[in-house]
């Protein structure tokens, strides 16, 4: 049976990485975020409140281009952070901030609330949830440039918003997995407990979760790894 998995969550967290290992251990086809040159961004830099709206609509209707070619992917996928994080993390923090303005944020909006009514949703989101401490240390280990100037206030705040939007989420299953003492980098047991979850819920079980049993009988859980 084909699947489709969306793996969500904060800047840093991990999402590429599990991306890799879990389509390298279950055959499935990854697809990473589309590397685009937004060609908005200058302008958005320079100007974020009068160019909010261009550049959130190119991000998007990237997005959701991807989001349709994994549902017509004829083998099972996962997808490096899903179409609904552009709208509800990231959009809504630039209006939040007072950077998107009111009228155009009303209509990107109802675009995307249209058309996401029409997109079959994943069959599981993964959602890494992760501490700030842990956010900031992982970013600064990866070196990104562009991410140097990342502060932990930015994090925080994409972090409040993740759990607002997980928390009232109800297209599709969800696994929030505590990326803050889970290191499946690392230790291969950390991997396996995942993909039995992972598993365990696209079977249909309600209530899968993480108990902290589980995570404190692997060895080295405590540990974080360079994700």
């Amino acid at each position: 049976m084909k699947r489709f998995i969306a793996i969500a969550g904060n800047i840093g967290v991990g999402k590429s990485t599990l991306v890799g290992l879990l389509s390298e251990r279950l055959g499935w086809q990854p697809f990473y975020e589309p590397v685009a040159e937004n060609p908005y961004l200058a302008d958005f830099y320079r100007d974020m409140r009068a160019w909010s709206f261009h550049s959130q609509i190119f991000f998007l209707t990237r997005r959701l281009r991807l989001h349709r070619q994994l549902i017509d992917h004829p083998a099972s996928a996962i997808q490096d952070r899903s179409v609904y994080e552009d709208a509800e993390i990231f959009a809504q923090n630039l209006y939040r901030q007072g950077l998107f303005d009111e009228r155009d944020y009303v209509s990107y909006r109802e675009l995307y609330q249209v058309l996401t009514e029409f997109l079959p949703p994943p069959d599981l989101v993964i959602y890494l949830r992760a501490s700030v401490a842990t956010l900031t240390d992982r970013v600064h280990q990866r070196g990104r440039d562009y991410e140097r100037r990342i502060s932990p206030e930015y994090l925080a705040q994409l972090n409040e918003l993740y759990e607002e939007w997980i928390a009232n989420f109800r297209l599709c299953p969800v696994l929030t997995v505590p990326a803050d003492n889970l290191n499946y980098v690392a230790y291969s047991t950390h991997l396996d407990l995942i993909i039995r979850k992972v598993e365990e819920k696209l079977m249909g079980k309600e209530e899968v979760v993480f108990a902290l049993d589980d995570v404190e009988s692997l060895s080295g859980a405590s540990e974080q790894g360079n994700l």
